[in-house]
């Protein structure tokens, strides 16, 4: 099996095409802002990854999530984040949810239909905005 190292893109905070920990987020709030998207980052290189078959992906983010939440130290991403969480007295929620998203795309290739899709979105859009005003409290 692979490790979550071995399936990254490359892609960095500087590489997307949304702002990521801007000029417009308070200093004190960047170092969170970027030890959450290298998180997810590294959770959704793992799932969207061409080659990987599903089960390892499944088994790598389950890898990350134990890491999250201090079952683990095999995933640095997951270490940065549960520190700085901690620091801050914030839950791991949100990132859990993102995982649980990223499952999904490991398995499940299309949504039937609104429903279906905003119960995804709940899982993979929304807890990035809970997370960023989490930390700005």
């Amino acid at each position: 099996m692979s490790s979550v190292a071995e399936l990254q893109s490359g892609k960095g905070h500087s590489d997307e095409n949304f702002p990521v920990a801007s000029f417009l987020i308070a200093p004190k709030n960047r170092a969170p802002v970027l030890a959450f998207y290298k998180f997810v980052r590294a959770a959704d290189d793992v799932s969207d990854h061409a080659t990987a078959a599903p089960e390892e992906k499944l088994a790598l983010l389950e890898q990350m999530r134990q890491s999250l939440v201090g079952e683990s130290d095999a995933v640095p991403e997951g270490v940065a984040l549960r520190t700085v969480l901690a620091e801050r007295n914030l839950s791991p929620t949100h990132a859990l949810d993102l995982l649980e998203a990223f499952r999904r795309d490991c398995t499940k290739l299309r949504y039937q239909g609104w429903d279906d899709l905003i119960d995804y979105c709940r899982y993979s859009a929304m807890p990035v905005g809970r997370f960023v005003l989490d930390v700005h409290g």
